[in-house]
């Protein structure tokens, strides 16, 4: 093997160069230069965030015989996923250092920067040893991360469920590309999708399905989407925020890889009706199940349910407008869903409140909070002229400019009434803080410095994407 070819994977050594950093301060720190640990955490994904984007190759590279590449696009969803990444860094920052944690820290970040190196591998893959390999790689540090909180019966509870999840989702996996292994008798993406439209047959069908049920319990979707809940209010908020959006985003656009690249030649054969059945269970029973929700962890639980059948929708069209609008819908959505957790982590830090009806007369007592929940929720629920509503509608079109069918004008129809349901949900949080009475309202406190800066950041995020086109006609460019 010519080990130049290491060259290829940039970001992945950068990154591998920010863990070690890392883990060495962690290691040889003293006590009192160990509360530094979190910030040297927060420069060193800024470094990655910087190299990622002055890094940008002309063309596609490919290494080890084929089983990896890296192109604009690629580099283009990491970075989305690296700015992810360091606005959980530095929400994170005050809840790092504090008494509880404080023990543990390094770990926390160690952990975080591990997971992301295994999401780099599931999107670079191009042979499904590879993507196994970042999957697990991903999937394993993420089990110790919601089971952080190690005091706490629902952070047991939490690790518990996403353990058998992840073993169990693995399992199927495996078992879906055994069968497409036993049909083509590769599994190179490029030599299974040439193979496949020869070999097609009952054992590709039933491959498939487990394939993607495999991804449906990674992305939360319906009917494999019970531990997600649960998941989400155990674990730290700061995990939570990472496994709304990071990791739902990588495995995302992994999966938009492996159907479209992999099984794309038989769409209307295979998976058609399959990706068509769970977009619409994940949606509707998404927005249902959020509107019982209280506390506010299992609300965006829901929410994010609801949200990765809208980011499916982008897949339908298989096409290159789905690609760019996926990876814009991915992007507005670390910002919304990050500013709703950064309101959440804030509150929870300074009160421990969680609960929804804590938040009632919020915009008297702590009216930024109030506000940057706002429009999080706006951004969420798709309302101009923020960028919730442009990413939407972008899903939308990107849906419709393929072969258009009746079944996708009914797909379409049914994802467009749920975003009117999902209105009254995300409507009942700004109600609460604007509008409900309350005669014990959360006290009037000072989020940490870090806190205010990670919300604002996401809150330009989703006033500017909403209002700048550039961005998305950038992806477009890109992916064309």
């Amino acid at each position: 093997m010519d080990y130049s070819q290491f060259i290829a994977m940039k970001q992945e050594i950068a990154l591998l160069i920010a863990f070690l950093v890392v883990f060495l301060c962690d290691t040889f720190a003293s006590p009192k230069s160990a509360k530094s640990i979190p910030v040297i955490s927060c420069i060193c994904m800024m470094a990655v965030v910087a190299f990622g984007f002055v890094t940008i190759p002309a063309a596609s590279v490919f290494a080890f015989d084929g089983m990896y590449e890296t192109s604009q696009v690629i580099y283009a969803i990491k970075n989305i996923l690296n700015v992810g990444v360091l606005i959980v860094l530095v929400q994170s920052l005050k809840w790092a250092n504090s008494e509880y944690v404080a023990v543990r820290r390094g770990e926390f970040y160690e952990l975080m920067l591990h997971t992301l190196l295994g999401m780099y591998l599931m999107i670079s893959s191009r042979h499904f040893l590879m993507f196994i390999i970042g999957l697990e790689t991903a999937s394993l540090p993420l089990c110790a991360l919601v089971a952080f909180d190690k005091h706490r019966y629902e952070s047991h509870e939490a690790a518990i469920k996403y353990v058998l999840t992840a073993v169990f989702s693995s399992a199927i996996l495996l078992m879906g590309l055994s069968f497409i292994y036993g049909a083509t008798g590769s599994l190179y993406y490029s030599s299974v999708a040439y193979l496949v439209r020869y070999n097609f047959g009952v054992m590709v069908v039933v491959g498939l399905a487990f394939v993607m049920a495999g991804f449906g319990f990674k992305l939360s979707l319906v009917p494999f989407h019970l531990w997600t809940a649960d998941v989400y209010q155990g674990a730290p908020v700061a995990v939570t925020s990472y496994l709304s959006v990071i990791s739902k985003g990588s495995a995302a656009f992994a999966f938009l890889v492996v159907l479209t690249q992999v099984f794309g030649s038989v769409w209307a054969e295979a998976w058609e009706w399959m990706l068509y059945a769970l977009i619409i269970l994940t949606i509707t029973v998404g927005n249902l199940f959020a509107m019982r929700q209280t506390n506010m962890k299992r609300f965006l639980a829901f929410s994010s349910i609801s949200q990765a059948g809208y980011i499916m929708l982008a897949i339908v069209g298989h096409n290159t407008m789905g690609t760019a609008a996926l990876m814009f819908y991915v992007l507005v959505y670390i910002f919304s869903n990050l500013a709703a957790f950064g309101v959440i982590g804030a509150i929870e830090n300074a009160t421990g409140k969680m609960d929804m009806t804590d938040y009632n007369a919020l915009y008297r007592t702590n009216p930024r909070l109030a506000f940057t929940m706002m429009l999080a929720m706006f951004s969420l629920a798709g309302i101009p002229p923020f960028a919730g509503f442009f990413s939407k509608f972008f899903v939308f079109t990107s849906a419709l400019s393929g072969e258009a069918s009746v079944a996708l004008y009914v797909l379409v129809l049914i994802a467009l009434i749920n975003t009117i349901i999902s209105l009254y949900y995300y409507l009942l949080v700004v109600k609460a803080m604007f509008i409900n009475p309350s005669d014990t309202p959360i006290a009037t406190f000072r989020s940490a410095c870090s806190e205010r800066v990670a919300m604002w950041v996401c809150v330009v995020g989703i006033i500017g994407l909403g209002i700048v086109s550039y961005f998305y006609d950038y992806l477009l460019r890109l992916v064309l």
